[in-house]
């Protein structure tokens, strides 16, 4: 282990005494003292991965800097600017502040100092400052400094709350430590003293606006350790704000200010050395201030934390488990430093209204049908300690009630649920009143949502439904998803919620008008709340889940024909969306084939808007009127099946409807006109465009037969999306599906969807769905206009496609941060004209126009696409023939297929450039 202190002793003894030159110092110290950070932050590495202690690396680290900081100031003071009797004005004090000044680092922390004066700055001391300053810049460290007297520092900390909050953990260093004293002294009684109230408001608005900035929800699955919900910044509020409420000055106090128990102070240290631990490795393993978990480095922070594959996770998913588990004890932390703040800063009011108060709560206030709950100021309370001591039952009544009226549970009662969770056992969890509750609640009509994350978080939920406790705090380690399992159920629950109380009528049409017909509504809020109950398993999770749903029917007070609908939601829960977005819906065998699983009308409707739920409740961005547009379509062709040719609106009438719609916001198209528009598409098109893409379609299209046009491009972008359009009209082309993929390969494009439609008069109309590549709305139309360009011209054969994408440069091998296995599926039974191809394989640049060429060179005949994107797993479905238009049958052929598509995956990374795929 290097000796750092013997090291800065022998660089500052080799210093000359006489030394007048500012440039020769740094000279001298620089590369030494950079010589020494670098060994020094490796031994603290070192000692990171040996003794897993996050604390101590944060420490050592700040040991270190002061050590460097001190050697710097000695050489400026005792060798260049020596003042063997300084004057007044002569007198500095270094002073760390900020995190720094917490005693705690990061290796890419920021240096924060404040170079303290006894008054007005000068020469002396502004040569001092800089001097120092100068040899940090050169050792390339990130350095927050502010000079300033006393009396400067105390008039900027009343005005400025940050610069407040960095006084309140300055850190005296070295210097003259009288001036340090005042600043404290003063600092306590003349800007502290009588604010509190003030500085926690403040604080906590802070907090509110950094949390929105970087991710309301803690359980985001790319979480930023530093300033996210539940991170490192809360931990800092937290003590913030006790320390300047309670004047304490280290976490151990809290306790004997009586805002933690000895267990939550144990609870706080915890968090904090886990989150520094974390960090600091961060920090380490990119080699700069990195503070976002990302998914490319999540599975090396828990290979350097030692996390292991256990249980059907993987380390990855291990460690974030762990990371969101302690988010959410950083969670319960809050919300009792918030609940002392609350009770010691709320006025009491005058005694008559006092008196009045409790008249008002007592003849006003709801029937709490239990003598074990009361009303606190408004909110739901326990009335004596041992409430759920004496009916353990009560931890369940407390969120019923809560949700029942209406109510916010004080933040004491939570504390104590979660105090008294080992009451919580096998015979509460069988208890018929207690599930009585639990399915009141979960089939409220209160909107549940709220109520049920604050079960969550206090650890009910997961006590009494110990499979739910199982996926607490999981993630799932894959781009698709953007929240951890139990947050993910829970907002499916609000999306139904707001479904059934018709808040969401404009968005989910259909499934608002059906949702009052369901006869088994309990069953269907039970299915939402279980349909990934099982994920983490090594069974499949829809398969497994049925079974827990079996389990916990008869438990929760269902009836045997609402256990098995449940049961057989859960294990369908994906069928409709995956045949929406990745089958032929114009294919009678397609509908056919989900009727024939579905069976009956009310699975439907259940399994419609449990897939809604679903999908909305991913994350944002993922639910799109593309796919809306889909599950409607399936919905009604399959509506027809189940009911015997009867359907509430027949086919013919829907295509009808549609086109009325359309007619009507073509005000200035002739009727001649719009006849003849209409005629050229097939009802597919009309059942499966959205209605504002329809009338963008028809004014493009009108716009480009008008100008004589045959090939003809349109671009539009979404910024709040983060995608771009290409829309393309042009004749029919045998390869016109690779000329597209080819165009936006050979431009780095990343599809992420696609709509592919032929028309009646030979021509295709395809839309193309690319993420952006540029934040600004100029750069990236610019891109989408060169990639349109490249289409037009290879489709007048102006240009050869193939060509434009060998001329990519190849890149270097990057490594993968996720795995999926390549699979190939060859069904002939899914389709009635044609051979059905599923291919799915991890996304890359490239992969689509890839497939496409590989199937084209094999003489197939792709007659409909359709691709999706689920994160970083592609799936892509083609209905192909080979060129007499009938099935691949032959074994021999469809050989040659397999290993055609098997080299497409294989060749990844082999020389060739990428380009992206479709998706979503």
């Amino acid at each position: 282990m290097p000796d750092t202190a013997a090291a800065l002793a022998r660089l500052l003894a080799g210093i000359d005494q006489t030394t007048s030159d500012p440039t020769r110092l740094r000279e001298r110290m620089v590369p030494e003292l950079k010589r020494i950070i670098e060994e020094g932050r490796a031994a603290a590495e070192e000692n990171l991965l040996r003794h897993r202690d996050g604390m101590a690396c944060a420490r050592e680290l700040c040991g270190l800097m002061d050590a460097v900081i001190q050697a710097i100031y000695a050489a400026v003071v005792k060798r260049l600017y020596r003042a063997d009797n300084p004057t007044a004005g002569e007198q500095i004090a270094v002073v760390a502040t900020g995190g720094y000044g917490r005693g705690t680092l990061a290796p890419g922390s920021d240096i924060d100092l404040l170079f303290l004066l006894p008054y007005k700055q000068t020469a002396w001391g502004e040569s001092v400052v800089e001097a120092i300053l100068y040899v940090l810049w050169d050792l390339k460290l990130k350095v927050g400094h502010a000079t300033r007297s006393v009396a400067e520092c105390l008039r900027e900390g009343r005005a400025d709350m940050t610069i407040r909050t960095a006084l309140l953990e300055a850190r005296f260093l070295f210097g003259e430590r009288a001036l340090f004293d005042e600043l404290a002294a003063r600092f306590d009684a003349e800007v502290v003293q009588g604010t509190a109230a003030e500085f926690v408001e403040a604080k906590l608005r802070e907090r509110d606006a950094r949390v929105a900035k970087s991710g309301a929800s803690r359980y985001l699955v790319e979480p930023n350790v530093k300033d996210g919900k539940g991170g490192l910044r809360d931990l800092n509020t937290l003590f913030w704000i006790a320390k300047y409420t309670f004047r304490v000055t280290e976490t151990e106090d809290l306790v004997g200010a009586g805002l933690f128990t000895p267990e939550e102070l144990r609870l706080f240290e915890r968090c904090e050395e886990f989150l520094w631990r974390v960090r600091c490795h961060v920090h380490f393993a990119t080699g700069r201030a990195e503070e976002r978990l990302s998914f490319g480095l999540q599975p090396r922070i828990a290979e350097r934390l030692g996390y292991a594959p256990r249980g059907g996770l993987t380390a990855v998913e291990r460690f974030m488990k762990s990371y969101f588990l302690i988010a959410k004890d950083v969670g319960d932390l809050t919300a009792i430093v918030c609940a002392e703040m609350e009770a010691r800063h709320t006025k009491r009011p005058p005694v008559l209204n006092r008196w009045f108060g409790r008249f008002r709560e007592r003849f006003r206030a709801p029937d709490l049908e239990s003598d074990d709950f009361r009303l606190d100021n408004g909110r739901l309370g326990v009335s004596r300690e041992d409430a759920f001591e004496r009916d353990p039952v009560n931890l369940i009544r407390l969120f019923w009630l809560s949700d029942r009226h209406d109510l916010a549970i004080h933040p004491d009662a939570s504390r104590l649920a979660t105090r008294s969770l080992s009451l919580i056992g096998p015979l509460v969890r069988v208890d018929r009143e207690a599930n009585r509750l639990f399915l009141d609640l979960l089939t409220s009509q209160n909107a549940p949502e709220t109520v049920l994350r604050h079960m969550n978080e206090t650890g009910v939920l997961g006590r009494f439904v110990p499979d739910f406790g199982r996926i607490v705090a999981m993630m799932q380690f894959n781009m698709y998803h953007h929240f951890t399992v139990d947050e993910h159920l829970i907002r499916s629950l609000g999306v139904l919620a707001k479904i059934e109380s018709g808040e969401a009528r404009d968005e989910h049409p259909l499934a608002h008008r059906i949702i009052g017909s369901i006869r088994n509504r309990r069953a269907l809020t039970v299915a939402v709340f279980l349909h990934d109950i099982a994920k983490g398993r090594k069974e499949d999770h829809s398969i497994a889940g049925a079974a827990v749903a079996r389990k916990l029917g008869p438990r929760f007070g269902l009836d045997a024909a609402e256990t098995a609908t449940v049961a057989w939601l859960v294990e369908h829960h994906l069928l409709m969306s995956m045949t929406a977005q990745s089958r032929d819906l114009s294919d009678p065998k397609t509908i056919e084939t989900f009727a024939g699983v579905v069976q009956s009308l009310e699975r439907l409707k259940l399994l419609l808007v449990l897939t809604i739920a679903d999908i909305k409740a991913v994350g944002p961005g993922v639910w799109t009127a593309w796919k809306a547009t889909l599950l409607r379509t399936l919905y009604y062709e399959t509506e027809v099946v189940l009911s015997g040719g009867h359907s509430e609106i027949a086919r013919t009438d829907r295509v009808r409807l549609i086109q009325m719609r359309l007619r009507e916001q073509l005000a200035d198209w002739t009727a001649e006109e719009f006849d003849a528009y209409a005629a050229r598409h097939y009802p597919p098109y009309w059942l499966k465009v959205d209605a504002v893409r329809q009338v963008r379609n028809a004014r493009f299209i009108r716009e480009a037969v008008a100008e004589g046009r045959t090939v003809a491009t349109r671009c539009e972008t979404d910024a709040s999306r983060g995608i771009t359009e290409l829309t393309v009209y042009s004749p029919d082309h045998p390869r016109l599906l690779a000329i597209l993929t080819g165009a936006c390969a050979a431009a780095g494009g990343n599809i992420v969807d696609a709509q592919i439609f032929t028309t009646a008069d030979g021509f295709v109309l395809d839309t193309i769905v690319l993420s952006r590549a540029f934040d600004q709305d100029e750069d990236e139309m610019r891109r989408a206009a060169r990639i349109a360009s490249a289409i037009e011209r290879a489709l007048k054969g102006e240009i050869r496609i193939a060509d434009l994408v060998a001329d990519r440069h190849p890149r270097k091998d990057r490594p993968r941060t996720f795995q999926v296995a390549p699979d190939l599926s060859i069904d002939n039974a899914l389709s009635a004209r044609e051979t059905v191809l599923e291919i799915s394989g991890l996304d890359r640049p490239g992969l689509l126009y890839e497939l496409t060429t590989a199937l084209s060179r094999l003489n197939l005949n792709i007659t409909s696409a359709h691709v999706a994107t689920f994160g970083e797993r592609a799936v892509d479905v083609f209905y192909v023939t080979d060129l007499t238009g009938t099935k691949i049958t032959q074994p021999d052929r469809q050989a040659t297929i397999r290993r055609a598509v098997m080299a497409v995956f294989e060749g990844e990374g082999a020389g060739r450039r990428p380009a992206r795929k479709a998706g979503e």
